[in-house]
């Protein structure tokens, strides 16, 4: 009996004859997330099979490591879930036995009702998907005292793939994320700050099959050393979802300090946020970027009606994506738990967004209002300048 990670993916499924592509995008990521997990070791040797991924962690594997592994592979975006799963020889008498192990295992950890679901992809086996769930669930009541029947809400599934070259048994699932792997979708350059919304878009950028190329705006001295780090502590935690290329940290005192002295203060947040749009733009052209993706939630501050994200986005020359435009804060901090960076994000160090900020902002902002504020600036040359000035900070 062979001890397996089954990995189950959901939707490049229907991706017809692009299937393929997303499948092998899909297990580069997988195995690169199994070697990281294993210190650098082999992380197991995944193969594909119809609809699923199989990794075989090898006859040395401890359960600690296939613990460490499962876990690692349920944090790849493209997985629905991850099973410890067990093959056996195309018999009943092993599929019977080994349910029932399944069962007795449950059963200790407090399980009471159960129910078989059976796939049945290799046609050529003599039983139909109901006739073993029939056989197999009967022995298992027979074997495993203390448990009942319950097809509605049961404690335990057991799960039997029956496939061509095995059988393959499983009562317990770890969740993944689901959506596509990392990659599949193009690049994006996503702003990402020290606070909340900014980590949890990125997060749902790369749901959806976007690398996304992390671009900071620090205000040193204003926001320090410890701002900045947090920020990369925070990409470290995103890059436990999927690889992230790396941090661009943007110089942002000197375009800071030119608004605050030179623009009409309601307007301040407004041209900052114009101003990084601009950099993110140019950005985008050299990292071969696509879109820019930003944590902005339609309301939820003044610099987020619609008013004024028309102006601010008036200076792209990049689709501007919003992953959280219909979330409200709840939703946000939720999700942000879920994922692993609210701690991190309510850590009280403050970034260069909190600097400046006027007692009333312009909630309307008109393009021709921001354009005339912007004429007080030297606005190409502070924007070659924070591009010149970018730190190229790797992530581990």
């Amino acid at each position: 009996m062979k001890h397996l990670l089954l990995l189950k993916y959901g939707e490049i499924g229907l991706k017809g004859r692009n299937r393929p592509h997303f499948e092998r995008i899909l297990a580069r990521n997988v195995a690169a997330a199994l070697r990281r997990a294993d210190g650098g070791g082999p992380g197991g040797t995944l193969r594909h099979l119809r609809g699923r991924f199989l990794i075989d962690l090898g006859p040395s594997s401890d359960e600690v490591r296939a613990a460490r592994l499962a876990e690692a592979a349920a944090h790849v975006f493209g997985v629905v879930a991850v099973a410890p799963a067990r093959q056996v020889p195309l018999t009943m008498e092993a599929i019977a036995e080994t349910a029932a192990g399944v069962a007795s295992e449950a059963v200790g950890t407090g399980a009471r009702t159960f129910k078989l679901e059976v796939r049945r992809s290799n046609k050529a086996f003599p039983l139909t998907s109901p006739e073993v769930a029939a056989a197999v669930g009967r022995s298992v009541l027979e074997t495993v005292p203390g448990l009942a029947v319950d097809v509605h809400d049961p404690d335990l599934r057991i799960a039997v793939e029956i496939r061509e070259d095995g059988a393959y048994l499983y009562g317990r699932e770890i969740r993944g994320p689901g959506g596509l792997p990392v990659g599949t979708s193009g690049r994006a350059v996503t702003l990402i700050s020290g606070g909340i919304d900014s980590p949890v878009a990125t997060w749902m950028a790369m749901k959806r099959g976007l690398v996304t190329i992390p671009l900071h705006f620090w205000s040193f001295p204003f926001t320090g050393e410890r701002a900045r780090q947090k920020v990369i502590d925070l990409c470290g935690v995103l890059g436990s979802w999927g690889t992230l290329p790396d941090l661009l940290v943007c110089p942002f005192t000197e375009i800071q300090t030119a608004i605050r002295d030179l623009c009409p203060e309601e307007l301040r947040v407004t041209i900052m946020r114009r101003m990084m749009m601009r950099i993110a733009t140019r950005l985008g052209q050299t990292e071969r970027a696509l879109a820019i993706i930003t944590g902005e939630s339609l309301g939820q501050v003044a610099s987020q009606t619609i008013e004024s994200l028309a102006t601010i986005e008036a200076v792209a020359d990049l689709p501007i994506l919003r992953p959280l435009i219909g979330l409200d804060k709840e939703e946000i901090i939720t999700r942000a738990r879920a994922i692993g960076t609210f701690d991190l994000s309510t850590l009280p160090y403050e970034d260069c967004c909190t600097l400046f900020v006027p007692e009333r902002p312009r909630i309307k902002p008109t393009v021709a209002e921001a354009e005339a504020a912007e004429g007080a600036l030297e606005v190409e040359g502070l924007v070659e300048r924070a591009l010149g000035g970018i730190d190229r900070v790797t992530l581990r």
